[in-house]
């Protein structure tokens, strides 16, 4: 990376980190409440949200959108949306002199007061190896300066949930909102990573899941580089891909993995 490109990568995560204010203003009300409260049709009849993961997180990027738009036209930064709902990244920046970089936005939920569900990072298969390839990735990953995790971490709102499904528009006030107290991070994805699978048998990378850390950027491989996190994800197997090659698995968190360097 040159210096040029670190100096507007080091630009472009300080200006946005000044927009949280106005993600937060856009996501919540001023009790710190989710205002979406539903969906609404011709009829105004409004019907409310269930607290489904993938609906709240594709409602929270829909709405967080048109204020990264203002972000990037202030910036002159050009952008291109990815063009299908399973490519990498949801947006790629295009700064002043044609340096890329990819933002993913992702949301979790608190668990507790220190941890989190966790955000899932992104294929450590496919284009994360082929760093040449044009499949399932909007520009080759090698041609992208930085990787950044626009991250929206919130609560669930413990109190009873609304026992009706539709109300009306008098009714907006009533209805509780499902989700509350957000909070912000942005971060290169490898400094948020872990050293294991994101949920369920994926190829996907997953998160730390302390509250702390992620909000300072204090993941498993932030002590060691973005080397060693390209490394560790390139070489890693699951179970299921060590069998297809007739092969064990070489190590399955950080500790292994310096065993396996080391032999």
């Amino acid at each position: 990376m040159t210096a040029s490109e670190s100096c507007g990568i080091d630009d472009f995560e300080q200006k946005l980190i000044t927009y949280f204010d106005s993600f937060r203003n856009t996501l919540s009300t001023n009790a710190d409440d989710w205002v979406i409260k539903g969906f609404i049709d011709v009829y105004k009849n409004i019907y409310t949200i269930s607290v489904d993961t993938k609906v709240i997180s594709k409602i929270i990027e829909l709405i967080l959108f048109p204020v990264i738009s203002k972000f990037a036209e202030k910036q002159s930064y050009k952008i291109v949306l990815s063009e299908y709902q399973n490519h990498y990244p949801d947006i790629t920046f295009i700064l002043p002199g044609s340096s890329k970089i990819a933002l993913d936005l992702k949301s979790t939920y608190r668990i507790d007061s220190k941890t989190v569900n966790g955000f899932t990072l992104g294929a450590f298969t496919g284009y994360f190896r082929q760093r040449d390839s044009y499949k399932n990735i909007t520009f080759p990953y090698e041609q992208y300066s930085a990787h950044f995790v626009l991250g929206v971490i919130y609560s669930r709102n413990t109190q009873s949930f609304n026992d009706r499904y539709i109300y009306t528009i008098d009714d907006l006030y009533d209805i509780t909102s499902v989700i509350k107290d957000f909070d912000f991070l942005l971060h290169e994805k490898w400094k948020i990573a872990s050293d294991t699978t994101g949920s369920g048998n994926t190829k996907n990378i997953g998160s730390i899941k302390d509250i702390e850390s992620l909000l300072k950027g204090k993941g498993v491989f932030e002590p060691y580089g973005q080397n060693v996190f390209d490394d560790y994800w390139m070489n890693y197997l699951t179970d299921d891909m060590a069998r297809k090659i007739d092969s064990k698995v070489p190590y399955r968190n950080i500790k292994e993995y310096w065993e396996w360097k080391n032999r």
